[in-house]
């Protein structure tokens, strides 16, 4: 079995929030980034990533299934389970997406001063009249 995530592996302020780049949707390279070390089930994906519901991690792990990234395996027996894994086209993606992480943590004052000052301009084109 692999070692439990972290809860703080997503740290509000953590650089995934600020990449620029996506692969699927908002989640995908978090839920990959759990999965990089081993298969979790559906309740350990949700530890580390709060603030996803339910609906919307099950979403995106159908899209990274669909999409081929992800292996889903559903165990019967007496405690009947599901695990969530990484097929050999998701692992291809680590090395890319280690190399998008380490630009983001570089940029990372660049990036939040674009996006606080992006914030900042859109209220101030805001006018009532």
């Amino acid at each position: 079995m692999a070692q439990r995530l972290d809860p703080d592996m997503f740290d509000q302020i953590c650089p995934s929030q600020l990449v620029p780049f996506r692969l699927g949707d908002k989640w995908a390279a978090m839920i990959i980034r759990c999965l990089e070390r081993g298969p979790r089930r559906f309740s350990e994906l949700k530890v580390p990533l709060r603030g996803i519901t339910s609906k919307v991690l099950t979403r995106s792990l159908r899209a990274l299934e669909q999409s081929g990234f992800v292996d889903r395996t559903v165990y019967s027996g007496p405690v009947r389970h599901v695990e969530y894994r990484l097929t050999d086209l998701g692992r291809s993606v680590l090395d890319p997406l280690n190399t998008v992480c380490e630009w983001t943590e570089e940029h990372w004052d660049e990036l939040l001063d674009a996006r606080d000052g992006s914030a900042a301009g859109a209220a101030e084109d805001v006018s009532f009249g």
